[in-house]
């Protein structure tokens, strides 16, 4: 077992509505993750969403819980604003939960299309040296007869003044590679799994 998801939920028997409380109690990494390299090396690491409970509050040095996309991408400007350097890792819930599970195409399309338009609002924040990353846990295809996790291969998208462009990171073997390219940028670790694809973007 790896965590108990809570979402608590409010009205009566045939008419339940989650509430934006959801918490996720999750088992303490069994060694240190690269959010610990990175806060016991000094960068501040910003958790947004559900990020602190995803970890057990390790490695995270603010906490920012959200109660939808939004609200998450709002916090995501904010924390560009004040974060002069260190990650800013956040999730962003509804895809999953509003959408996903739920086998909401049509929902989930309209989330994609809020999201386009807040990433068109936030590329041009970037700062000269910012980094930024969009990928995603696991598959989620609203279109499946399940409603469980789907299994297609996940996005992984660089962004970045110093990203060179057009470069094609194929089909990772782990999602590790990632954590190890984010260790390589901070110059803390290496990690113990994966390998780093900065030479290739930078």
């Amino acid at each position: 077992m790896g965590r108990v998801i809570a979402r608590p939920f409010v009205g009566v028997p045939g008419s339940f509505t989650r509430t934006a409380n959801r918490r996720d109690f999750a088992i303490p990494p069994p060694s240190a993750t690269l959010l610990d390299m990175l806060s016991a090396a000094g960068p501040p690491v910003v958790g947004i969403g559900k990020i602190e409970d995803l970890f057990a509050g390790h490695g995270v040095t603010r906490a920012i819980h959200t109660t939808s996309d939004d609200d998450g991408m709002d916090q995501v400007e904010r924390a560009l604003a004040e974060t002069s350097s260190g990650l800013i890792f956040a999730n962003l819930v509804d895809f999953d939960a509003k959408f996903g599970h739920r086998n909401n195409a049509e929902g989930y399309a309209a989330n994609l299309e809020r999201f386009d338009a807040r990433l068109s609002e936030l590329l041009p924040a970037l700062r000269e040296s910012d980094l930024l990353v969009i990928t995603a846990d696991h598959g989620n295809d609203p279109t499946t007869a399940s409603t469980d996790h789907s299994r297609e291969y996940v996005p992984l998208l660089v962004a970045g003044a110093r990203v060179r462009p057009g470069v094609n990171l194929g089909v990772r073997p782990t999602f590790a590679d990632l954590g190890q390219t984010l260790a390589s940028v901070f110059e803390v670790g290496p990690t113990t799994f994966g390998t780093s694809f900065l030479e290739e973007i930078r």
